[in-house]
């Protein structure tokens, strides 16, 4: 097949990652102000580059972010799989000092290895791995697509990472992200490079 281009990013902004509040695909949060600005600035940057199509996940701040690109006719195809893992019980919640000790002791297990460990009442990593393989199907099955743009969620995003670049969950914590931020990849058929990492130049209006 031919090489893929794949532009992977996060989501803008919302009034739950200014506030730090858990979010999850359980809390539908739409972009804030400072968001919209965002992917206004990510759009501004990339209307030229020859989408075939937008991904998405089926939360609504992953469509806003790339709402200019659907209005501007790019082929849109919403894909579940990519939402954001669930994280149960602390979804909607401030992370206070006490659930930050928790959140953290799961974010070490973690990284220990027990990718398997699931948080109160939501998914462990490998749940959200098994969901994923679905959606790299679903992105790859097209062969006369030659560049698209994904757009999911931090969480999600490190353990799509690890599955197309073949490195062990528990490294996932390795590929930092911020909001609207690019990884931007290669596929030649048969593996996927890097060629950027968790760029973000668009946002200060920089190549």
């Amino acid at each position: 097949m031919k090489t893929k281009k794949i532009y992977l990013v996060r989501h803008g902004q919302t009034d739950y990652n200014r506030k730090k509040i858990v979010q999850g695909s359980g809390i539908d949060a739409s972009l804030n102000d400072f968001g919209v600005k965002q992917a206004q600035s990510f759009y501004a940057h990339y209307k030229d580059v020859p989408f075939d199509k937008v991904y998405t996940s089926a939360l609504k701040r992953s469509i806003q972010s790339m709402q200019q690109f659907i209005d501007k006719g790019v082929p849109h195809q919403v894909v579940p799989e990519l939402n954001e893992i669930n994280w149960g019980t602390r979804e909607g919640m401030a992370i206070t000092p006490e659930e930050d000790a928790y959140y953290h002791d799961v974010i070490k297990q973690w990284q220990e290895g027990n990718t398997t460990l699931k948080i109160e009442g939501g998914e462990s990593p490998q749940d959200v791995f098994e969901r994923q393989t679905k959606a790299i199907e679903i992105i790859l099955a097209n062969n006369t697509e030659e560049t698209v743009l994904v757009c999911m969620h931090g969480r999600a995003m490190r353990v799509l990472l690890c599955q197309l670049l073949n490195y062990p969950l528990k490294c996932m914590d390795m590929f930092e992200h911020s909001n609207l931020c690019l990884y931007k990849l290669n596929y030649t058929g048969s593996m996927f490079n890097v060629e950027l990492f968790n760029h973000t130049a668009h946002l200060n209006g920089q190549v």
